[in-house]
């Protein structure tokens, strides 16, 4: 190369190095699909053979809806919530970060623990070590909150700092831990491993699509889990001064499903459950809906789509195949019941010690999920009564059959009164 061009080179390197090198990170062009991570070629076939290869799986029957194309997560599944048959799912055994939607786990396993009515002096030590950027809802040191307060910033707004306080009143993080991965356990959500009981990424800390969907089938059949998990907004207790009435303000769950927000509406039967989004995660979600009697769970974890709030768009767009398939499909696997339910024991919990660890039956070697209605006080099927429209709110409440009748009712008729009544 001549002089004069070697010249002209290094001119154009100096010119047009700092602009390569200037280019901020995200602007950086988008991982191709083979860049993508891949899910594990062997996985868990809890629930059923299918549910453990990679992929997609359906199986259409004359009529049915194609899925929907615009679907990116990495893992997802829809399943019925009452007699349990998964009817379609995507690498639904792939352990990922589940982020908020662990506190479907953690309220599943604890709820039961404290009175509601409980109050509790929150101290410094309640609040120490509480991830940066976290989810709060406010709490404060020197403040009572009684457990009620507390749940309602749990599930609305996704409050690490109250399960920072109900963990100290558990006993601390170790013992949460330990209650949590039981329980887990119990419910056959093997998938799921817990380090952090609020879901701040931690690691080793994963769950699965049919592991969420698993817990918040569980979950949803206690009434105080379906009501706060309902719950559009609340007042909640601000400070105390000395002297003066108790400061409150409102907080709105962050279920954009549930409460809409701008570019997506509420949706049609909604009644919970938990969304999440942390940095390792991703944006994860659990949703359960009702129409014309059928009750549905999605799960959707880390969709890679740019569409804004494309976790929730997706759930959407699952929800509505999953309810116009139904009846048109035949199932790829179902929702487990929990050991006790499966072995005629105890559940944990009940009074009665349970040896905990992994069930060791053949993979799919499991009764229907609905056919065990109750085994040591945990409910399998979700047996829906209906759901209350509250068109102020943009939202709808799940009414179980379990309900006592009179109270349903007077539970309906505060609502369409006052749609920030409380349960």
């Amino acid at each position: 190369m001549s002089a004069s061009k070697k010249a002209a080179w290094a001119v154009a390197a100096a010119v047009l190095l700092p602009l390569v090198t200037a280019v901020p990170a995200h602007a950086a062009p988008e991982p191709k699909k083979s860049e993508q991570p891949k899910p594990p070629a062997a996985m868990s076939s809890v629930g059923g053979p299918l549910l453990g290869r990679p992929g997609t799986q359906v199986k259409l029957g004359p009529g049915a809806p194609v899925l929907p194309k615009e679907l990116s997560g990495r893992s997802w599944i829809v399943a019925d919530a009452e007699s349990g048959a998964v009817l379609a799912a995507h690498n639904a055994h792939w352990p990922l970060a589940p982020a908020s939607t662990l506190k479907m786990l953690f309220a599943d396993a604890l709820l039961e623990k404290f009175p509601k009515t409980q109050n509790h002096l929150v101290t410094t030590a309640d609040l120490a070590g509480i991830g940066v950027g976290s989810s709060l809802v406010g709490i404060k040191e020197k403040q009572t909150y009684s457990v009620h307060d507390l749940w309602l910033g749990v599930f609305l707004r996704s409050g690490n700092d109250a399960v920072h306080v109900l963990t100290s009143m558990n006993n601390g993080l170790r013992q949460t831990v330990k209650d949590m991965n039981d329980h887990a356990a119990e419910l056959q959500a093997l998938d799921t491993h817990v380090v952090s009981p609020d879901g701040y990424d931690a690691p080793g800390q994963v769950s699965s699509a049919y592991d969420l969907t698993l817990i918040a089938r569980n979950g949803m059949t206690k009434p105080a889990f379906r009501e706060y998990a309902a719950t559009p907004r609340a007042v909640f207790p601000g400070e105390q001064k000395p002297g003066k009435k108790r400061e409150t303000f409102e907080i709105q769950n962050t279920n954009r499903l549930l409460t809409g927000d701008f570019g997506v509406a509420p949706y049609q039967g909604i009644a919970g459950v938990k969304n999440g989004s942390t940095t390792h995660a991703g944006a994860t979600f659990t949703g359960v809906a009702e129409r014309g009697g059928k009750v549905l769970l999605v799960t959707v974890m880390n969709p890679s789509s740019k569409e804004q709030h494309a976790v929730y768009r997706e759930t959407a767009r699952l929800l509505d195949w999953g309810f116009a398939a139904a009846g048109k499909v035949t199932p790829v696997g179902e929702l487990v019941p929990p050991r006790s339910a499966r072995t005629g024991t105890p559940a944990p919990g009940d009074g009665t010690k349970t040896a905990p660890g992994r069930d060791t039956s053949a993979p799919g070697d499991t009764v229907q999920a609905g056919a065990a209605q109750k085994s040591g006080g945990v409910g399998i099927a979700l047996a829906v009564a209906g759901v209350v429209l509250v068109l102020l709110a943009g939202a709808v409440f799940l009414v179980n059959r379990r309900w006592p009748l009179v109270a349903s009712a007077g539970l309906r008729r505060q609502r369409e009164q006052d749609p920030d009544v409380n349960p």
